[in-house]
């Protein structure tokens, strides 16, 4: 199914703001490290040096942040038949890595600068410039990080949280300038270790975030529970289970689900239905369902029903049991299965062969067959 055009209109209008907010990050980091660069030498102050330097990073990143959506907004074809949206989370990737060797650079300069000693010079003008780029970063990195976050752009995201660990480290800079302005104590080197480590720390969250975008995350309750619940309201749907999403980028989802219908129903009543339910999902949520299995409910007899309520009672008694679903009973050939969500703390296997031992000695007349379903 391709996707409407208005989730086409919505990607191009996340792309034009992403690009747009990192024009804006990169300006006004050139801008800072232009002035705390002036400062900073003019002063002989290592701690204002690396303030701007970590801009500059800063600046790098905003640039390597327009790459990369411009790279995963490259339409799928041939070869990356899914896209080639998860080269955003490459790019943030770099983002992040530049953050820790800003904050290497700048911890091996300022011990350096603790085993040789410089002494500083502040002037009120440098004051004034450092309390400024204090200010500025705080409103730059409360802009950016909204505009990641409205867009669900992790590279915007990370710049606007680095933002606002500059402007902590700014404050710091400003702190030591001050004190060393009125006391004469020089605390320069010391405060650039500690920012250093702070830049650091930073990096290193801002890949561990993107790493679990790479290796895939759990996917949220509430979203599984608003699609489930989209799913169940299309007629004829008696459940939804077993959903798992697949993301390719931000922004683009794919997802597989089984469903529960009437034993009753037609191969082409189905199919309709199936239809219906892609077209549902992907205009209510923008998840593209690229496959529906399906799992048949019994409608003529009251048997199987008892039997599903004792079986189920039994099986759930488990701690580990989670869900049972996909219940369907063959009076006549003797035969039951269903699935069982399991928790992730328990032996697959183990867990399965009690509930099939259990289910056994009740029905020992039947043949037995559970599947086992992670919690997803």
């Amino acid at each position: 199914m391709e996707e409407s055009k208005s989730f086409e209109v919505e990607k191009e209008n996340r792309e034009k703001a992403i690009v747009r907010t990192s024009v804006v990050g990169i300006a006004v980091n050139i801008a800072l490290v232009a002035f705390k660069a002036v400062v900073g030498l003019l002063s002989n102050s290592i701690a204002i040096i690396l303030d701007a330097v970590n801009n500059l990073s800063d600046a790098l990143s905003s640039v390597i942040t327009i790459i990369g959506t411009k790279l995963g907004a490259i339409k799928p074809n041939k070869k990356h038949p899914l896209g080639y949206g998860r080269i955003e989370y490459l790019s943030s990737m770099l983002v992040s890595a530049l953050v820790i060797y800003a904050g290497i650079t700048s911890l091996v300069e300022s011990i350096k600068k603790i085993i040789n000693p410089e002494t500083a010079d502040y002037s009120y003008v440098s004051l004034a410039i450092i309390s400024v780029a204090v200010v500025v970063k705080i409103l730059l990195g409360r802009y950016v990080k909204k505009q990641g976050k409205k867009y669900n752009s992790g590279a915007l995201t990370a710049s606007g949280s680095d933002a606002m660990l500059d402007a902590v480290v700014s404050a710091t800079v400003l702190v030591s300038a001050v004190i060393y302005f009125i006391w004469h104590i020089s605390l320069e080197a010391y405060v650039g270790v500690v920012i250093s480590l702070l830049i650091m720390k930073a990096g290193i969250e801002m890949m561990n975030e993107t790493l679990n975008d790479i290796l895939g995350r759990r996917s949220e309750r509430e979203e599984i529970k608003k699609l489930k619940k989209i799913i169940c309201e299309v007629p004829g749907v008696r459940g939804a289970y077993d959903l798992i999403l697949y993301n390719y980028g931000p922004n683009k989802n794919y997802g597989t689900v089984h469903i529960e219908l009437p034993d009753t129903m037609r191969v082409d009543e189905v199919d309709r239905l199936s239809r219906r339910i892609q077209e549902k999902v992907l205009v209510e949520s923008g998840v593209i369902l690229t496959g529906i299995g399906v799992y048949s409910h019994n409608t003529s007899d009251d048997e199987s029903a008892k039997m599903r309520n004792a079986i189920q009672k039994t099986v759930m008694s488990h701690e580990w049991a989670l869900q049972l679903h996909g219940f369907y009973v063959d009076l006549e050939n003797k035969r039951l299965r269903f699935d069982l969500v399991l928790s992730f703390d328990v032996d697959k296997t183990e867990a399965i062969d009690i509930a099939t031992s259990e289910v056994q000695n009740m029905y020992p007349d039947f043949e037995v067959h559970i599947t086992p379903d992670i919690d997803a």
